[in-house]
């Protein structure tokens, strides 16, 4: 029906305006008024991540738009329709679409001959199966993954989807869309709850049903009370009744009921909370979704309320849950560094329990504590533990602030007097603690304590993050400041005072003497400048760990590596480095790699290059922002003719030009990963100094770099390593300095002599300079690179010479600004997007030429001491 040559942006243009429209384009399409009139509610213009093409209900209602129908569009007649509902189903994966946008009716697949749906609701077990690593480009057929899932779905996709052909089978794909995509449609009278929807269904919760309930918010949250357990009773209900008793707060058809006592600010709560407007928002909210949900998901929402916590509050109370597949590994490695038998010998306390999720699967319940600050959270582990999700005793689930608790009863004076070693709760003076008994003789014995494993995944959330602190100055209030345990140690912390799960190990390196710690946290205790202090007091043997990505963790952002490291606290030792087994975000084993500590005297990257810094240059070349120390902030190491952070910034001038150069090819040369993301770049060996060849390597690829930002609209280019000759130019160069340098032509003198420069430099900025005097002698790998470079710079002369736009003095970045284009933010385009093949084929043979070089300069890395092998 459609041209094969039609692009894909088209062809999804008229799909819509011909069978989701009331106008259609096409003239083989006839519409009644009927059908007219239902179309009209459709909307087509919706733009969800990566996913091709969206059909929605367009009418403003008071919940969310209703989704009919997701599909992935191709051009031609040629492909696999069901390859493409497997893209499909990877891009909605890899993006949790799901997870803000209510799931559609239909997932679809179409290109210029035919079109397929299938209903969603048949591929809900291939998007709730654990374990499956959606992180894959999903337009690459020939994955693993891709693989995987086409060989699970392909029968199902193949006996379910309901397809049609655009031109002999129009009247019935019109009728099919005027029976399906309506409200009338019976799919969408209740919408199915799902692992996968509840989150989004909250969020629609909140802002309808949530104001109706008759309780101030402010006071409930002071007193652990959470709109999330209200939503939890209203989801795992049936008939306005909770189905779980044990849950925090149940719904009792008209009303709430809270199952503990609470209280508000001092003042006690009634123990039942009605709704405001005799339920009508309520009744309103729930006629659209179906509820409870299957069964088998409830063990899954509950023990992810996490989810449903807001950010400011997982952030101080550390609502993290721990993922099972880290959990079963960090089980494993206590089992190597302790012995199989350690559940038996040791007793175990999770006090940043969450709900409860780290302790799954260990059995010697009398030997197991879980504490957490959530009172809501306690209900829930005791309801997992009564069904046997759990294995814990009743009084060894409790809650407990440990970061302002006490762990011992407090007794006052006359009951010591009479020898009572516990406090007397009748006794206004005495205070009991909330740790158990049990618990507390452990933490009283030096013997005990030897054989306690705190076993915890702590919150990660620190007070003066950048993008906190950046334009206003404040740290995060009420995160990691004020609590007991801060006041306490932060003179003895030093900056790490500012990190929650900093504060729980000092804490308990300092008040739970030789007991074992096993712990999830990021690496920054063992090797950043900030830790230093902090290593001063904690100092421990450590025994095994391993690290895994950090963005497997749910509630944690960042391309970095999140820890487990079990230690020895009875055995002082001063960390000097720790090396830990690698998994990838699917458990599979990637090596080894070693952290080493920063010391007061270690000098780093940042440092050193500041000792090359000029002032007042005679020569401005351009300015190096030199960025942070580690490889998470490699992205601000970069050279523009001027940057806006002078306090990171040098300028580049013949002098410093190739001390330079080694910095920005050392930061660049090695792609920054979720692994080395933390490593620090230190000050180098001499060596570097006398290695002409290196600081050659450097100097070409800096130039050709995508970092190189240099552009001849904001000053004089001083970067073109060739002639005019060499590039077929139409006009002279502004200047000829990079070339001259390469040539060994620059001279410091006071005479001006026939091809030379001259630059008046004082005498003690040319101490210790690198002025070649003469030509420099490239590495095989540097010449590929500048061969590379020449043509490209020669094909945007032949091709720009003779258009209004060119500019001979075109710079690096100028040339892919005019083959690649600007997006409508502003941001340049990616090379895909030029128009020009020729200009993309010398754009990866440059590429590859870079990256052939980068290795050889990635040797020298680890030689000069860069960084620590």
């Amino acid at each position: 029906m459609y041209p094969l040559n039609l692009p894909e942006e088209e062809l999804k243009h008229k799909v819509a305006a011909d069978f989701f429209s009331p106008n259609p384009q096409s003239e083989i399409i006839k519409l009644d008024k009927e059908q007219r009139s239902l179309l009209k509610n459709l909307d087509s213009t919706q733009i969800l991540g990566q996913i091709d093409f969206c059909i929605s209900y367009n009418a403003k209602t008071l919940f969310q738009p209703i989704n009919f129908l997701w599909a992935e569009a191709k051009k031609g007649n040629k492909s696999d329709i069901i390859e493409s509902f497997i893209q499909l189903i990877l891009t909605i994966g890899k993006e949790k679409t799901y997870e803000n946008n209510l799931p559609p009716i239909f997932l679809g697949a179409f290109d210029c001959e035919k079109i397929a749906f299938i209903p969603y609701h048949e591929l809900d077990s291939i998007f709730t199966q654990n374990d499956f690593n959606w992180n894959v480009p999903p337009s690459k057929h020939d994955t693993k993954e891709f693989k995987t899932l086409y060989a699970l779905a392909k029968e199902l996709l193949e006996s379910k989807k309901l397809q049609f052909n655009f031109k002999s089978d129009t009247k019935e794909l019109q009728s099919f869309i005027q029976a399906n995509f309506t409200l009338n449609n019976q799919n969408i009278a209740k919408i199915p709850i799902t692992k996968n929807n509840f989150t989004t269904i909250y969020q629609k919760w909140l802002t309808s049903v949530a104001p109706s309930i008759g309780i101030d918010w402010n006071l409930a949250k002071n007193a652990g009370i959470l709109d999330a357990d209200f939503y939890l009773a209203d989801l795992l209900s049936s008939e306005n009744q909770s189905l779980l008793d044990k849950l925090f707060v149940v719904l009792k058809q008209t009303h709430y009921e809270f199952n503990k006592t609470t209280t508000f600010m001092g003042t006690r709560q009634k123990d039942t909370a009605s709704f405001n407007d005799n339920q009508k928002a309520h009744t309103a909210f729930w006629n659209l979704y179906e509820r409870p949900p299957k069964e088998e998901y409830w063990s899954y929402i509950i023990d992810r309320r996490d989810l449903l916590v807001p950010s400011d509050i997982r952030e101080r109370k550390g609502a993290f849950f721990t993922p099972q597949i880290w959990v079963g590994k960090a089980r494993s490695y206590l089992e190597k560094a302790l012995g199989e038998n350690y559940q038996s010998e040791y007793y175990i306390w999770d006090l940043a329990a969450g709900t409860g999720n780290l302790l799954t699967n260990l059995t010697e319940s009398h030997r197991l504590y879980a504490s957490t600050l959530d009172k809501a959270d306690v209900e829930i582990i005791q309801e997992l533990s009564s069904k046997n999700a759990l294995h814990l005793l009743p009084k060894h689930i409790f809650q407990f602030d440990f970061l302002n608790h006490e762990f011992f009863d407090t007794i006052c004076e006359k009951h010591q007097k009479e020898g009572l070693n516990f406090a007397d709760e009748k006794c206004e003076k005495c205070q009991k603690s909330k740790v158990p008994k049990s618990l507390q003789e452990i933490l009283k014995d030096e013997a005990k304590r030897k054989k306690l494993i705190i076993f915890i995944n702590p919150p990660y959330a620190e007070a003066g993050t950048t993008a906190q602190t950046t334009g206003t100055g404040k740290n995060k209030d009420g995160v990691s400041l004020g609590n007991a345990t801060y006041e306490r140690y932060k003179d003895s912390m030093g900056k790490a005072s500012n990190e929650l799960f900093a504060q729980f190990f000092f804490r308990i390196y300092k008040e739970i003497p030789h007991c074992h710690l096993a712990a999830f946290s990021k690496l920054k205790y063992v090797n950043s400048s900030n830790f230093i202090k902090f290593r001063e007091t904690f100092q421990a043997k450590f025994l095994k760990g391993f690290i895994a990505p950090a963005y497997t963790f749910d509630n944690v952002k960042g391309n970095f590596p999140i820890g487990f490291l079990v230690w020895n606290l009875a055995q002082s030792q001063t960390i000097k480095n720790i090396t830990l087994d690698i998994f990838n975000d699917s458990g599979a084993g990637l090596g080894k790699k070693k952290f080493y500590t920063m010391q007061n005297t270690t000098a780093n990257i940042g440092k050193w290059i500041a000792g090359y810094r000029i002032k007042n240059p005679p020569l401005h070349l351009a300015m190096l922002n030199s960025g942070r120390v580690d490889f998470q902030n490699q992205k601000l190491v970069y050279i523009k003719h001027y940057v806006g952070d002078e306090s990171h910034a040098l300028t580049l001038t013949l002098t410093n030009l190739i001390p330079c150069a080694v910095f920005f090819a050392v930061r660049h040369c090695i792609k920054a990963t979720w692994i080395n993301d933390r490593d620090q770049f230190l000050a180098p060996n001499k060596k570097w100094e006398k290695d002409t060849e290196f600081h050659n390597d450097c100097l070409i690829f800096m130039l050709f770099h995508g970092q190189n930002k240099i552009t001849c609209k904001e000053g004089i280019n001083h970067f073109i390593p060739f002639s005019e000759k060499d590039i077929d130019a139409a006009e002279a160069f502004e200047s000829h300095f990079m070339l001259e340098f390469i040539q060994g032509k620059i001279k410091i003198s006071n005479k001006k002599k026939k091809g030379q420069q001259e630059f008046d430099f004082q005498s003690d900025e040319l101490e210790s300079t690198f002025i070649p005097t003469k030509p420099l002698i490239f590495s095989d790998e540097a010449k590929e690179v500048l061969q590379a470079g020449k043509e490209l710079f020669k094909h945007y002369h032949e091709q720009a010479k003779d258009e209004k736009s060119y500019n001979p003095n075109a710079a690096l970045y100028d040339i892919k600004a005019h083959f690649q284009g600007f997006n409508d933010k502003g941001k340049m385009s990616p090379p895909q997007k030029a128009q020009d093949e020729a200009y993309k084929e010398r754009l990866s043979t440059l590429n590859y030429a870079l990256k052939s070089l980068a290795k050889k300069i990635e040797v020298k890395v680890y030689e000069y001491e860069f960084l620590l092998e």
